[in-house]
């Protein structure tokens, strides 16, 4: 049963079910091969490339398009694993910020390398320059819409 109309549909049910099998599959093999998961992988990326390392829950949780509970529960989840801390604001005591560990920037270092092979192998491997930038386009134009900015 298609949801949209001719190439519509194709499109859409191509990219769903590719996108959902890639993020799987590339968090499966993160997992077994370094112990975190995407996710887990993703907020280390974060809190490294921002200033400090440190970023406000709240604007974490919009990185990571979260809702505020599930960005709590998995900075807990990653607290416990000593790759993450959480912080009062010095600025505003209602305010916490994740801030990243030694620890957690020695996992991010250590699983770096093996994930970009995966991401290499499973997505971009067979892609020519102008398919990468033409999906660059589409990805940020998307997020552009979507985000509003």
């Amino acid at each position: 049963m298609a949801i949209l109309d001719g190439e519509d549909d194709k499109v859409w049910r191509t990219y769903f079910e590719a996108s959902l099998l890639l993020e799987t599959t590339i968090d499966e093999d993160l997992r077994r091969h370094t112990k975190l998961s995407l996710i887990d992988y993703h907020v280390l990326l974060l809190l490294a490339e921002a200033p400090q390392r440190r970023l406000r829950m709240g604007e974490l949780a919009d990185r990571m398009v979260f809702s505020a509970s599930r960005v709590t529960y998995q900075v807990s989840s990653m607290e416990k694993r000593g790759l993450v801390l959480r912080q009062r604001a010095h600025e505003d005591r209602r305010v916490y910020h994740a801030v990243l560990t030694a620890n957690g920037l020695e996992a991010l270092r250590s699983a770096a390398p093996h994930h970009a092979q995966t991401v290499r192998k499973l997505f971009t491997h067979d892609l020519s320059e102008e398919e990468l930038r033409l999906l660059g386009q589409v990805f940020d134009r998307l997020w552009q819409r979507l985000t509003g900015g």
